[in-house]
């Protein structure tokens, strides 16, 4: 019988260190149909504050445990519907805690198709093997054998033959030879790639004659190794010392000081088994394995790059000017004010060879004049090596003429995917697709996160090998992401797009549209409450959400301004009026001592109130900080006002940077001079690393040293060790 839900909250409990009764509330409530950010914002008490992601850990391997309770249940009918079922095989099955272990005791029963075993049980001979098998010393295999014979059984050694071939089956079939070869092969097995066109140099030469072990090999050069095979420039294998492996299969199942000749038989079936149908099986399920276990460390990685990346700093309150760089399209320019409105446009040609470069500063330093243009947006794509060196020249003109402005190289991963869109067709019918993108690079750094969720996830640049994701499973890691995203910050209810209002809890795309649409035709939304009108948004969309959309400067409601979900809204009136204050004290200096009261006197005012303590804490701190933005705490991004070229970097030099991407290798860093240099994992820092996200993150500002730089191949090696960190 499949587990009950209990036992699989006691499992998830010990795996992943957190208390039963918190995994099962957490469970109750992900079965109930509430999403993640609800459950991890709104639901403390039951899960013991578990945050977003702990809740997907939980999710995925509550997901993973019914599924193999599901396919336990399914092998247990087919072997029982074979009448082969017997109590212990039952308990077996049962018992195993993964989805290879119930495979395993599946496979002598799974349906097969015509093999040399089949064939020799057709023609009778599963007595004879079953009487070899049993290594009675007294046997003699060969006057057995003549037993057999038949038309299709013309001597004993066809017989034999015919019985090994079954014995071979059976001994891979066995669940505890598999386990045991499958735990040598993980300890001794080594990856190995051989060179499939030897005389072709590509980028895979390195891995001409390669061997790791399989115990050690990163993720990313599994990813490698696999490419480089498919693309037909390799041939990946596992070794190990096949006859160790054969030998080890026949001490499984030989036994040769009593067995006399019968053992010899089956020393000889097991070593047969092994080279022929256990080494590839084993092989093949290996290398399925490395490759998954990749495949979940870079989703991974992807994960946590796009979470930094999207929690980037906003630049508020500042007009900037986006520049998508080009060559015979010439560069496209937008000006947008501090709310992303679009100001004006443009096509500059900045790249020297046109000779319109001094038009191009005309008109630049026109619009910067006329709009009061702070900051430049400068995409990282083609020509903007040329469009940043333009800049440059550009902001020490303005400076000597009294006017400071500073830029930053925005990436501009998925602008062009974004501007080809029905969306951005859509929000900007009146441009053609090059200033859409321009329009895109400028809002990105006034807030990454309202502009990237137009953007498909796996289409920002920020992980490894993610074209050879499983893409279901990577869409919905990066999908999760986004969400948690943008329901951590929260979002403006009357001024948020239709595309970030469809990442918020509990909205679809036709519900964040059909808000859009209100707003559009009755105003501005007065209140929280008014989202009941809204066609499509029923009750359960509305539990889930009203806590993430915010209403800035709310009257009629100010509870409605910060992220206190409306169930608390009567505990949260009754907490300001216990304390002496009213709703117009949210957000004044007349709570400053609020917390620490609350803090002092939380257990009579959770029984008063009847709330949780982390409900009264949380209601506590946004009362005194208002719909406050976690990436307010964050350090503000690196704007640079000069350029270096690659000619300029020198061994030696310290510089500031920006992180850009973490890999598993290591992090590549935006030092100024167009291309990022790599720091390497081991020249992070003097402490060990298993992954280089355990120190660095997207979007962090960092020192480093120069160690080498390659002009030729456009490489720049850095370190961060020995240089001191602001």
């Amino acid at each position: 019988m499949p587990e009950q839900p209990q036992s699989h909250a006691a499992r998830l409990a010990a795996e992943l260190g957190l208390a039963q009764n918190n995994v099962q509330g957490a469970i109750d409530l992900i079965d109930a149909g509430n999403t993640v950010p609800f459950i991890a914002r709104y639901r403390k008490e039951a899960t013991g504050s578990m945050d977003d992601q702990v809740l997907r850990a939980l999710a995925d391997r509550l997901a993973y445990l019914r599924g193999l309770d599901a396919r336990k249940a399914e092998v247990t009918a087919a072997i029982e519907g074979q009448g082969a079922l017997t109590p212990a095989l039952a308990q077996s099955i049962a018992a195993a805690a993964t989805l290879a272990e119930v495979e395993d005791l599946y496979r002598p029963y799974r349906p097969k198709r015509r093999t040399r075993a089949s064939v020799a049980k057709a023609r009778g001979l599963q007595p004879l093997a079953d009487a070899i098998l049993r290594q009675d010393a007294a046997l003699d295999p060969a006057r057995e054998a003549a037993a057999y014979l038949s038309g299709e059984v013309p001597d004993t050694a066809a017989a034999l033959a015919g019985a090994q071939d079954i014995l071979a089956e059976h001994i891979s079939d066995d669940a505890a030879c598999r386990a045991e070869l499958r735990r040598w092969y993980r300890a001794f097995g080594r990856v190995c790639s051989a060179a499939a066109k030897p005389d072709t140099d590509s980028v895979y030469a390195p891995y001409y004659d390669y061997a790791e072990p399989l115990a050690r090999i990163p993720g990313h050069r599994v990813l490698a190794l696999d490419r480089g095979e498919r693309e037909g420039f390799l041939k990946v294998s596992i070794a190990v010392d096949a006859a160790r492996g054969a030998a080890l299969t026949a001490q499984l199942f030989a036994r040769r000081r009593t067995g006399g000749a019968s053992a010899l038989l089956v020393e000889a079936a097991a070593k047969d088994a092994y080279a022929r149908l256990i080494h590839p099986s084993l092989e093949n399920e290996l290398r399925a394995e490395l490759t998954q276990a990749a495949a979940e460390g870079a989703i991974k990685v992807f994960g946590d790059n796009l979470r930094q990346l999207l929690l980037q700093p906003p630049i508020r309150g500042r007009v900037v000017m986006g520049l998508d760089p080009g060559y015979r399209m010439g560069c496209k320019v937008a000006v947008v004010d501090a709310t992303g409105k679009v100001l004006d446009t443009a096509v500059l040609y900045p790249v020297p060879e046109f000779k319109r470069v001094e038009q191009a500063k005309a008109t630049a330093k026109a619009l910067i004049q006329k709009h009061g243009v702070q900051v430049l947006a400068i995409g990282n794509g083609t020509a903007g090596r040329e469009t940043e060196l333009f800049a440059a020249d550009l902001i020490r003109e303005l400076a000597a003429a009294g006017r400071q402005v500073q830029y930053m190289v925005v990436s501009e991963a998925g602008a062009s995917v974004y501007s080809a869109s029905p969306l951005a067709a859509e929000e900007f019918p009146q441009y053609d697709v090059n200033l859409r993108s321009a329009v895109s690079i400028a809002r990105r750094l006034q807030d990454p996160l309202a502009e990237l969720v137009k953007i498909e996830p796996r289409a920002v640049g920020v992980g490894q090998y993610q074209h050879d994701m499983p893409q279901k499973r990577l869409e919905e890691t990066l999908d999760g992401v986004v969400e948690d995203c943008v329901n951590s910050v929260g979002v403006d209810l009357n001024t948020a797009s239709a595309p970030l209002l469809r990442r918020v809890a509990g909205l679809t795309a036709a519900t964040a549209k059909a808000i859009v649409a209100k707003r559009e035709a009755d105003g501005p939304f007065p209140a929280r409450a008014e989202l009941k009108k809204v066609k499509g948004l029923g009750p359960r969309a509305y539990q889930q959400c009203a806590g993430f959309l915010r209403l800035p400067g709310a009257v009629r409601e100010p509870l409605d301004a910060t992220a206190v979900h409306p169930e608390s809204y009567p505990a949260a009136r009754a907490l300001l009026a216990a304390c002496g204050h009213t709703p117009a004290d949210i957000g004044t200096a007349a709570l400053a001592g609020l917390p620490d009261r609350v803090q002092k006197e939380k257990a009579a005012l959770c029984a008063k109130l009847g709330v949780g303590e982390p409900t009264l804490l949380d209601i506590a701190s946004e009362l005194c900080r208002p719909g406050r933005d976690v990436r307010d705490s964050l350090p503000p991004p690196l704007l640079r006002s000069d350029v270096m070229g690659i000619a300029d970097i020198k061994p030696g030099m310290e510089l500031q940077g920006t992180v850009r991407n973490v890999i598993d290798f290591g992090a590549f860093v935006d030092i100024g001079v167009h291309q990022d240099g790599l720091v390497h994992i081991s020249q992070i820092t003097d402490r060990f690393l298993k992954h280089p996200r355990e120190a660095l993150k997207v979007g962090q500002v960092v020192r480093v040293r120069v160690l080498a730089v390659d002009a030729a191949k456009k490489r720049i090696s850095l370190t961060m060790k020995g240089v001191p960190q602001a």
